[in-house]
């Protein structure tokens, strides 16, 4: 464990004076970096401890959070911590407790929360306020914190676990990785300053961390594991159990808690919760115990249901046609080491399993992108050897550019009559999400898109994103050790489908307000969801329908009575989460706004969402002065991510990429009309000169235009002899490796990418040096593709 006094020794070191004029700033696309302001060193250490107690019943997880916050130095001050959160979390409660008084937070508007939390600063007096920035991503802010105040705020939310082959799974994120958006320099915008959020030269929190978990599974449980941290499970009879994590396990990853039914049962069939009135809430038990007596309720009361319905077992398919993959890793700076050997690890695995028959393509991206070919080809022993020794020369290293990276693999062309996977491998340190969900809704035609989140603490929202948007399966790999079996899994997935076609329907049971709205193809063995309100007297029956390669399959849930409980009131907060969740993915593809609706669902059911915030004022002045430092709490950097990696430049990324599409040239939209021609093998394919089409170009980075005075164009010769000079001496004689400068109509570089190169990544950065300070031709947009000997 780092002590605070050496954090408190390097922040001085490396921050308590301001740069020199001449000093360029600091390069926040490379490396961790600390953001304090404050007057003494102390302050930058608010946070004391986090907690979680986890309770989980049947398929309902409630977790509280318990943050703990004290100010050590020797003038009021304001936290501002930035905290993972589940991307399916329905957070509905919040409270701050100062000493003795205890003050719960209300769920506002969140303008207006922003609004009466600044009034409350300024009047002195303690205030809290939770906003979510993202779905698993919320900033807490704590006003006047006195000298030596301990400040407590809880926080409370619901999610639904739905097991995937017979196994639940329970996450709890415990730090949010950093995030790259944009080219070197940018600052971030009022919105997205949380990406800007200090970061620490060590994995090691400054804060304790503790968890304690409790399985109420309603069944028999034969195993209770977790692949993240060391655990020592506590059984009181056979459907009981329980799990403590304590601080020296440390909240630098996520908490991942498995455990399985036995006789690989699931928890399949209908909840419901019979209104939501406070005489309801309060009822007794009945004489007989059997529960909570039922009143008579007015109209306004809603009742609420979740079905859960197992699809059928998978069939082992009699004949699985070709199919074209299209894998596109991730090689930026957050990658190296750990991160990018699993990543590897997984390509590997499914390069391994493709047939013969069977197309793909690899797609390596960071500041910039290169592939294997410019089209698809065979899965020949050739072919997978040239990708596994392409595979095998990457490093981690440079920002994350997802977007134009996944430009460029969606508009490649496709194969005719086979059907196209693209498989996204990446940590997700991004903060362009939305527009990433965009780009793959409008571009991805008919393909499928999964995704495999590679790290102990991966950006779960744009990994399960991404594949729902491009109807596949979200994959989370934690390490080396469990890439082989991903991988498989994926396999499985492609081959054989569980459900298409899938429908749901009720009969005497009246059922309003479902979600979803539609119900995708079901690739894992996991249970069909379905939420929603009803009315009257539970009745009837819920019936689920659909295809698998025997044909049509149904099955249906008959509804009762008893099944309503009012132990069962999360569904409540359960249903509203997954209607916002679904209004958020409409506004993400801007089908509609949805500001006004997802606002009176966050206020009506007291949940967060991105417009509603949760607030906590204590109506005590203890501030009279009414002045004081702000603080970013500091966060650790995730276990198996390297201190340098690339983090901050939020804002930049959507002026960057409205200018990136401005200098690209169009490019056709993805056909599936092309047949592909016989691709010549690895060692034929060397020998061509050039880089694909000029038409293609894809603005993948932005670099720094020199500051000299417009020059005349040098030959493409001397340009060649310019770059050169970066590989002379390489070890591999007789060895070409090709670099295509991609040139705005203005003569500004604006990419520099290399293709099938054997360059080491010194050669690479010297050739991005030396191509910035050309004098390149002007006209139009043009990719100029250079051949190198070594």
């Amino acid at each position: 464990m780092v002590r605070p006094s050496t954090l408190v020794a390097l922040a001085l070191t490396l921050f308590a004076l301001p740069a020199a004029a001449t000093e360029p700033p600091p390069d926040r696309t490379e490396s961790p970096y600390f953001r304090v302001i404050g007057e003494t060193n102390t302050e930058t250490l608010p946070l004391v401890s986090t907690r979680a107690d986890v309770d989980i019943a049947g398929v309902i997880a409630r977790v509280n959070v318990k943050q703990t916050y004290k100010n050590s130095g020797s003038s009021p001050i304001e936290a501002i911590y930035v905290f993972p959160g589940s991307t399916r979390a329905a957070v509905f409660k919040m409270k701050m407790t100062i000493g003795d008084r205890t003050i719960e937070a209300k769920i506002q508007e969140k303008d207006a929360a922003r609004k009466l939390y600044e009034k409350a600063k300024q009047e002195g007096k303690s205030a809290s306020l939770l906003e979510q920035q993202r779905p698993n991503v919320f900033t807490m802010n704590v006003a006047n914190i006195m000298p030596g105040d301990v400040i407590e705020v809880d926080m409370t939310y619901s999610e639904l676990l739905v097991p995937t082959e017979g196994v639940y799974e329970f996450v709890y994120p415990t730090v949010v990785g950093p995030r790259y958006d944009g080219p070197q320099g940018a600052t971030p915008t009022k919105s997205e300053a949380w990406t800007a959020n200090p970061f620490l030269s060590s994995n090691e929190p400054t804060y304790t961390f503790g968890l304690s978990a409790n399985i109420a599974a309603g069944m028999p449980i034969s195993a209770v594991t977790s692949p993240s941290h060391r655990i020592a499970p506590q059984f009181s009879g056979a459907t009981r159990a329980s799990v403590r994590v304590d601080d020296e396990d440390g909240g630098n990853r996520d908490f991942v808690l498995k455990y399985r039914l036995a006789g690989e049962g699931i928890q399949s069939g209908l909840l419901m919760y019979p209104g939501a009135s406070e005489a309801r809430r309060e009822a007794k038990p009945t004489e007989d115990g059997t529960g909570p007596a039922l009143p008579d309720r007015g109209p306004e009361a809603e009742n609420f249901f979740l079905m859960m319905m197992q699809p059928p077992k998978r069939l082992n398919p009699s004949m699985v046609p070709p199919r074209e993959y299209i894998f596109i890793l991730d090689v930026s700076g957050s990658m190296g080491g750990f991160p990018l050997d699993t990543a590897k690890t997984v390509i590997e695995e499914l390069l391994a399993g493709l047939k013969r028959e069977d197309r793909f393509n690899i797609m390596f991206f960071s500041g910039g992108s290169q592939v294997l070919n410019e089209e698809s080809v065979p899965a020949s022993d050739a072919w997978k050897r040239r990708a596994a020794d392409m595979l095998a020369r990457q490093r981690g290293g440079g920002g994350t550019q997802i977007l134009p990276a996944m430009q460029r693999a969606l508009a490649m062309p496709r194969a005719a009559n086979m059907s196209t996977s693209m498989v996204v491998v990446t940590d997700g340190y991004v903060s362009v999400e939305k527009k990433t969900f965009d780009l793959i809704a409008e571009n991805l035609g008919e393909a499928n898109l999964f995704a495999f989140g590679i790290g102990r603490s991966v950006n779960r929202h744009l990994i399960e994103g991404m594949a729902a948007v491009g109807r596949g399966t979200p994959f989370v790999v934690l390490g080396p050790q469990d890439a082989p079996a991903a991988a498989k899994r994926f396999k499985t997935y492609i081959e054989s489908p569980v459900l298409t076609d899938v429908k749901i329907s009720f009969d005497g049971f009246d059922a309003y307000d479902v979600e979803p709205k539609s119900i995708p193809d079901v690739f894992a063995q996991r249970p069909v969801v379905v939420f929603g309100k009803y009315r009257g007297t539970p009745s009837g029956h819920i019936a689920l329908a659909g295809y698998n390669g025997q044909g049509r399959w149904s099955q249906s849930l008959a509804v009762k009575a008893t099944d309503a409980s009012a132990d069962h009131e999360a569904l409540r907060q359960l249903w509203a989460r997954h209607k916002i969740a679904r209004l958020d993915d409409l506004a993400t593809l801007g089908r509609t706004n949805v500001k006004d609706e997802v606002t009176k669902l966050g206020l009506e059911y007291s949940l967060m969402t991105k417009y509603t915030s949760f607030l906590a004022v204590d109506s005590l002045v203890r501030n009279h002065s009414g002045v004081s430092n702000t603080v970013a709490q500091p966060l650790p950097t995730p276990s198996g991510v390297a201190p340098a990696a690339p983090v901050g430049s939020a804002s930049g990324g959507a002026a960057y990429y409205k200018r990136a599409r401005r200098l690209s040239r169009p490019r056709p939209a993805p056909s599936r009309s092309y047949a592909p021609a016989p691709a010549a093998e690895p060692a034929e394919a060397e020998e061509a000169d050039g880089l694909g089409d000029a038409s293609s170009a894809i603005v993948s980075k932005e670099l720094e235009r020199t500051e000299s005075k417009p020059r005349t164009a040098m030959s493409r010769r001397v340009i060649r002899d310019r770059l050169a000079k970066c590989v002379e001496g390489g070890t591999k004689q007789g060895a070409k490796a090709r670099v295509v400068l991609v040139i705005s109509p203005s003569g500004q570089l604006v990419d520099v990418r290399f293709s099938l190169a054997p360059l080491t990544p010194t050669q690479e950065q010297c050739i991005r040096r030396a191509a910035k300070t050309l004098a390149l031709p002007r006209g139009r947009s043009v990719q100029m593709p250079i051949l190198l000997r070594f």
